[in-house]
C-alpha cells in the first residue's frame, strides 16, 4: 500500500498544519472500517482534527481509497467553510478517479518525481 498527496492537497495540509501522521491515522481508521462518509466510486471523506480541537469541528479530507491498493489525498476543507460537496464537485472527483485507476507504478513514480504527487513515507 502506498499513500500519496496531490500537490494542491499538500499545500492545503501544510497551510492548515495537518501532519502526515494525522493523514495516516485517517487511512488507518478507514482500513478498520471507520469511514466517515463513502461518496461512491472509491471516494471517501474522513474527518481530521484541528490543532487543540476534535475531529468533528476540524477538517474534511477527500481520499481516493483503494485505487490499485493505493490511497490518494486529493482535497480538503474546513467544516466551517463548507458542509458538503456540490454535485458538480463530486462528479469532477469521480471523473478524476477513473484517471487514477489507470496509473501503473511507473506513472506514479514519474508523477512523484515531477512533484505532482507526494508520497507519504511511514516508518512501517
Amino acid at each position: 500500500m502506498r499513500v500519496f498527496k496531490t500537490k494542491p492537497f499538500a499545500k492545503f495540509a501544510e497551510k492548515q498544519k495537518i501532519s502526515d501522521e494525522q493523514l495516516m491515522w485517517a487511512i488507518q481508521r478507514a482500513e478498520q472500517g471507520l469511514i466517515d462518509a463513502n461518496l461512491g466510486s472509491n471516494i471517501i471523506k474522513q474527518r481530521v482534527a484541528r490543532q487543540a480541537q476534535g475531529r468533528s469541528s476540524g477538517y474534511r479530507v477527500l481520499i481516493f481509497y483503494k485505487i490499485r491498493d493505493n490511497h490518494f489525498f486529493v482535497a480538503g476543507y474546513a467544516k466551517n467553510e463548507q458542509e458538503n460537496l456540490s454535485d458538480t464537485e463530486l462528479k469532477t472527483l469521480k471523473q478524476m478517479v477513473s484517471m487514477y485507476e489507470n496509473y501503473a507504478e511507473e506513472k506514479l513514480n514519474l508523477l512523484c518525481a515531477k512533484g505532482i504527487l507526494i508520497e507519504i513515507i511511514t516508518g512501517e
